[in-house]
Parts: structure tokens; C-alpha cells; sequence
């Protein structure tokens, strides 16, 4: 199919045949995992297919990163080694020192540590604002300095919703990108370019690989403009995603849909039972219509997503003995892979905000719910609350 096709095709079928056409030698109808450094040159400069050397360009990673561009309708993407290794290097091709972020007020601790420590030692400032108050947003922007918005929908963990036909029409009122982490929504559920974003983040660790068994990052961009500028830094830094990890994380986008699905109906049944239980002080999943962000998730997602938190009424020391005593849900960071996990996000994933404005409450437990038998989940989760 050519590209064309392709954008009028179902997002399960981008996903599935986006990048890559079945091998013209052997009909291969998966790409292969080009485990090579350097290429043969036809002549001096004669570069076959554009490639010459795996930093620059590998065939496995341009096949993962077609797919991504598709199923974000986004013109061009770029795989990385990590997540955060996107957005370093997103930052460092769009700004220069002395110039300014509007975060986050409950961003992803690892997203607050990269520019709190690192480019704010760089030079850059930065200044966070909910991502549920526009208001606030525009009222943390510096005009002419502001360069950046970076928005998280749904956040990690607080699940807040953004807005983001609305920040997209701020940021570019005031000069700015807006930068939007699609990782907890996917690009199943959520096409943030659709709406106007500039450049979409994932971990692709998550739900598009799917799988706990590959750490990656990704950056898809609307305008080819922006695109170049992201690809000389791409090569030039050099953190980009070797062929084996862009193999697993594209057969992981594949499957992206049927899983999501089964995120979801298992989110729903578990957020049921949590809203009802005793011990429970707060469940927080933007599926549910008392969330401040229901209506705007309900615009701008085809559903609610696989993440839920909540809040138990005996504070700390009991959000600690529940995730201490699940045995489907396993205790560890991260998220969006087919098994189910829970966490403490206070001591593990959001430690480095402790002490600062982006704090989460102590008495949080965040879950990833996977898509297990949802029975067990629940007796699971009903067993260690009891």
C-alpha cells in the first residue's frame, strides 16, 4: 500500500503495515533485524538506500519509525534508545540556553528530574502549571522567552487531563510548540497532531512495545520543517534505538489495539470495584464523570486508558501494606505491559519530586492495569485492601 492508501486506512491497519513492505527477495512479511554497523557503498558517497552507518539510519528502525508516524498521522518519527533520551534530545534541537519551559505541575518524575537537572544547569528555565487550567498555563508563559509547552494527558500519576486543542492555541499565540507525552494514551486511544500538538513523545517502553521486555523513546512531528532540525540532533547525539530493540518495539505496535482494548475493560471494571470499597478515599481515572477532566478526555480519547490511581482513607503506612501484599498485581515501576502492576509512586517512580511543587500525595498507589483474567485482578486487589 502506498502511503496515501495508508491514511485513509483503520488504525490496526497502519499499525500492522506502515514502514515496511514485504521483502521483494524472500516475501519476508516482517522486517528483519539489521544487526549490522556499517553499510557497502556503491562508490563514494554512493549510499545504497541512504544508508551508511547504523547511528545515522537502519532499515528495522526505519520500519518502526514509519509505523509510528502513521498510526500519530504525524509526518515523520524518530526511535530512541529511551524516552528520555527523546526528550533531551528534542530540547536540545529546539532550545538554547536562557529560554523557557511551562511543565507539568504533576509531570513524570523522570520528565521534571531531566529539566530541573540537567537543562536547567544547560540554561534552561522552566515553570510548572496544571495542565487542567489554561488559565494558569497562559499566566506561566513568558512571551518571547517561552519557547516550549510540554503536556502531559492523562498526567503521571495524578491522571489529570489537558486540553490540548486549547494549549495548542496558546502556545502558538504566545510563539511557543506544544509538546504533548502521549505515553499513558497511546496513539490508539489519543492522536494529539490531529489537534494541533507540534510534537508528540512516547515511551515507547509502555504500551507500544507492550511487552516489559524493551526500553525505548519516540518523537513524531507535523511539519517537515521541524523534522530536520530534529534529525540532525537525532544523528548528532546519537541516542537513537539499536535494530533489536526497534524489532520488539514493532511487533509490540501491532498488537497495540487489541491490547489497549483490553486495558480498558479491565480499567473499568477495576475502578467499579475500587469506587465502592471501604478503605478507598479516592479513585482517579478520567473514565469516571465525577473527573474534572472527564468531559475533555471524553472529546480527545476514544477511551479512558489502562492507568489508574487511587488514594487509601488510612494514609501512608497502608498504601504501603497494599502494594506489599498484591500477588497478580507485581510491585515495580513502570507501566502499559500486558501484565499488571502496582506501585507507590511517593517512594518509587515520583521520588525525585519529593519536596517540590510536584509532590504527589503519600497516600497514593498508582496501577497499571494489564489484561489478565480481570477476576483475578479484582480479587487481588480486594485481598490486600481487606
Amino acid at each position: 500500500m502506498t502511503e496515501q492508501q495508508f491514511s485513509k486506512s483503520g488504525f490496526e491497519t497502519r499499525a500492522i503495515h506502515a514502514g515496511y513492505e514485504p521483502d521483494p527477495t524472500t516475501g519476508a512479511v516482517i522486517p528483519p533485524i539489521f544487526a549490522t554497523s556499517t553499510y557497502k557503498q556503491d562508490g563514494v558517497g554512493g549510499l545504497r538506500g541512504g544508508y551508511e552507518y547504523s547511528r545515522s539510519g537502519n532499515p528495522t528502525r526505519t520500519a518502526l519509525e514509519g509505523a509510528l508516524a502513521a498510526v500519530e498521522e504525524g509526518e515523520r518519527a524518530f526511535a530512541f534508545a529511551s524516552g528520555l533520551a527523546a526528550e533531551d534530545t528534542l530540547i536540545r534541537s529546539l532550545l538554547r540556553p536562557g529560554d523557557h519551559i511551562v511543565m507539568p505541575n504533576d509531570a513524570y518524575g523522570g520528565t521534571f528530574r531531566l529539566i530541573d537537572k540537567v537543562e536547567q544547569v544547560w540554561g534552561v528555565e522552566h515553570s510548572p502549571a496544571p495542565v487542567d487550567d489554561p488559565a494558569k498555563v497562559a499566566a506561566a508563559i513568558r512571551p518571547g522567552q517561552t519557547k516550549l509547552v510540554w503536556l502531559e494527558t492523562p498526567t503521571n500519576p495524578l491522571l489529570n487531563v489537558g486540553d490540548i486543542a486549547a494549549m495548542a492555541m496558546l502556545a502558538h499565540d504566545a510563539g511557543a510548540l506544544l509538546v504533548v507525552d502521549n505515553t499513558f494514551a497511546s496513539p490508539y486511544l489519543q492522536q494529539p497532531l490531529t489537534l494541533g500538538a507540534d510534537v508528540v513523545v512516547h515511551s515507547t517502553t509502555k504500551y507500544v512495545g507492550g511487552h516489559s521486555d524493551v526500553v525505548g523513546g519516540a518523537l513524531v512531528v507535523r511539519e517537515l520543517e521541524l523534522a530536520e532540525r530534529i534529525a540532525f540532533h537525532h544523528n548528532a547525539i546519537g541516542a537513537v534505538a539499536g535494530p533489536f530493540d526497534a524489532w520488539l518495539t514493532l511487533r509490540g505496535l501491532k498488537t497495540l489495539a487489541v491490547r489497549m482494548d483490553r486495558h480498558c475493560d479491565n480499567a473499568e471494571r477495576i475502578v467499579e470495584f475500587l469506587s465502592s470499597h471501604p478503605a478507598v478515599g479516592e479513585v482517579i481515572y478520567p473514565g469516571l464523570e465525577t473527573h474534572p477532566g472527564h468531559e475533555t478526555a471524553q472529546r480527545q480519547m476514544k477511551r479512558f486508558g489502562g492507568m489508574v490511581s487511587f488514594r487509601v482513607n488510612a494514609g501512608e503506612a497502608a498504601a504501603l501494606e497494599v502494594c506489599a501484599r498484591t500477588e497478580v498485581f507485581t510491585l515495580g515501576e513502570s507501566l502499559g505491559g500486558v501484565e499488571s502492576l502496582i506501585e507507590h509512586p511517593g517512594r518509587m517512580t515520583h521520588a525525585s519530586v519529593a519536596g517540590t511543587d510536584l509532590e504527589v500525595p503519600a497516600d497514593l498507589i498508582r496501577l497499571s492495569v494489564g489484561i489478565e483474567s480481570v477476576d483475578d485482578l479484582v480479587a487481588d486487589l480486594e485481598r490486600a485492601l481487606d
